[in-house]
């Protein structure tokens, strides 16, 4: 079968498409024919190599993982004798970051807890746009900023992947929604319902002092401090996605922070949960919850993709066809 394989760290220009041996599902796996995948934050970190934290996990001199590729969506092609949950046919999407990658190929073998039926209402390139992103909004929101009706959410970063999704969850939980974009993505914001709008390019959203609840940084180089002061006296800022001096910040800072004053700051470590997937999942039948693709790539043009997404300007997901 095709694949992207990554053997080293690097550009994009690392990334190799090669013929590699199909899989072959073990007990409790499932054989998927990929027909979409796309790419995350935690893609970029796998090729990059960077932060450095990040290689403990992923392999210190060079990636662990040869195959990247998070999310997917496609066919069921074979079950192993285990498996109760699919059967050959069914149309699935998941997330493989928990489980040893391999996405970005024509087949991949899945543990079953990695998967979920696909939404009857969604194509597979929309399918392959969710999960990881959608979880990473759901458990920011709901595990580390302990959303509630009502309360007031600024989404720092929310024309991007995780971004769109976080807009659309908060406003399900029946929060009132900022989100922070640039001038070329407000239209986008308003499409998913966004209450505000800050353009960031116009306006500090810093000045708005002791307004928010919760505020998900998902992108951006701010500092803690900026945010800390944006916060009401008992809210919650998590670090999603941003420079590395947010992130460190975050780490290193956030625990004193927290354990001195009443507000909280957090970082979160998005990780794969079926039964997660399950609730973005009624959420996208439902309508409340739609993924936002930006562009679409073929397997071959992986390291165009990668370049793509690396410039920080997609607006919603970046979708590889297979």
């Amino acid at each position: 079968m095709k694949a992207i394989v990554c053997e080293k760290y690097g550009s994009p220009d690392v990334l190799k498409l090669k013929e590699v041996k199909k899989p072959v599902p073990a007990e409790n796996q499932v054989l998927v024919k990929i027909h979409s995948a796309s790419i995350n934050f935690g893609n970029l970190v796998l090729l990059k190599g960077k932060p450095f934290l990040a290689r403990f996990a992923f392999g210190l001199t060079k990636p662990k993982y040869s195959i990247p590729g998070g999310d997917i969506a496609g066919t069921v092609e074979a079950v192993g004798k285990a498996v109760k949950q699919f059967k050959t046919g069914d149309e699935v999407f998941g997330d493989l970051s928990g489980c040893g990658w391999g996405g970005f190929a024509e087949y991949a073998a899945v543990p079953e807890y990695a998967l979920a039926l696909k939404p009857a209402n969604l194509s597979f390139e929309e399918a392959a746009a969710t999960p990881m992103a959608a979880v990473t909004a759901l458990q920011g929101l709901r595990d580390k900023g302990k959303i509630k009706p009502g309360h007031k959410i600024l989404i720092y970063g929310a024309s991007g992947g995780v971004g769109t999704f976080a807009v659309q969850i908060a406003k399900s939980f029946g929060a009132e929604v900022t989100g922070v974009c640039s001038t070329r993505n407000v239209d986008i914001l308003r499409s998913i319902g966004a209450d505000h709008i800050i353009d960031y390019t116009k306006e500090d959203f810093a000045q708005h002092e002791d307004c928010y609840d919760v505020v998900l940084g998902v992108n951006g180089s701010n500092s803690i401090s900026v945010y800390k002061r944006v916060l009401k006296p008992d809210g919650h800022f998590v670090h999603v996605g941003g420079s590395e001096s947010q992130l460190y910040q975050t780490l290193f800072l956030g625990p004193f922070i927290s354990m001195t004053g009443s507000r909280k700051i957090s970082s979160l470590l998005q990780r794969a949960n079926q039964k997660d997937l399950h609730v973005i999942k009624d959420l996208l039948e439902s309508g409340k919850v739609k993924p936002i693709v930006d562009k679409r790539f073929t397997l071959s043009e992986a390291a165009e993709a990668f370049t793509y997404f690396q410039e920080g300007h997609a607006q919603g997901k970046v979708v590889i066809t297979i």
